[in-house]
């Protein structure tokens, strides 16, 4: 049983539940917090009430920022007729550290699954395609994970746009790789050698 009690022991526990710690690295990362209190445990506090207070969806497109419309889609200079659809926040930051794309973008919240009740309306797909002409949109970049659920929303939405130029991204991503673990030369090839589906 764990020596930790009280608060602690629920900070452990609240860290753990994080992507990528278990329980172990979580006590670690806390008392490494608690070590380091000036430094690090009291700013992380007060900016996680800050952006805890903050945060939203971005209304047109999805991404998170601290406004009802992110500084992507209030950027006159993206809206060049290109919008990419990725399935989460965490993708389009992806891409936005490339550095190569420099349209709008449009973000699922996952992809489409029969076995978990996933349909089109539960993502933003409705969206998206109410965006088309409103954006005046010539081109829609599919930048989605190449895994089945990835690849069955990428031909979904393929199949509800005939009328426009819809292309996927191409050589670089692995067969059930996610874009949030790719480094940023493949993103690149990946984008610069996108294809028509």
């Amino acid at each position: 049983m764990s020596e930790e009690t009280g608060d602690i022991q629920v900070l452990i526990d609240l860290m753990a539940r994080l992507p990528g710690l278990g329980p172990r690295s979580a006590r670690r990362a806390v008392l490494q917090l608690i070590k380091k209190r000036g430094q690090l445990l009291i700013p992380l506090a007060d900016a996680m009430q800050t952006v805890g207070a903050t945060a939203r969806e971005c209304l047109n497109c999805g991404n998170i920022g601290t406004t009802d419309i992110c500084k992507i889609c209030e950027n006159d200079k993206r809206a060049n007729g290109q919008i990419c659809v990725v399935e989460d926040v965490a993708d389009l930051w992806a891409m936005e550290r490339s550095g190569v794309f420099h349209g709008r973008y449009h973000v699922l919240g996952g992809t489409l699954s029969a076995l978990d009740a996933i349909g089109p309306e539960e993502l933003r797909i409705p969206r998206l395609i109410d965006r088309m002409t409103a954006e005046n949109v010539s081109e829609v970049i599919l930048a989605m994970s190449a895994t089945i659920d990835g690849q069955t929303t990428a031909h979904y939405i393929a199949d509800q746009l005939p009328n426009l130029k819809v292309t996927s991204l191409a050589q670089g991503v692995p067969v059930g790789g996610e874009l949030d673990y790719l480094d940023d030369g493949t993103i690149t090839a990946a984008l610069n050698a996108r294809r028509a589906l």
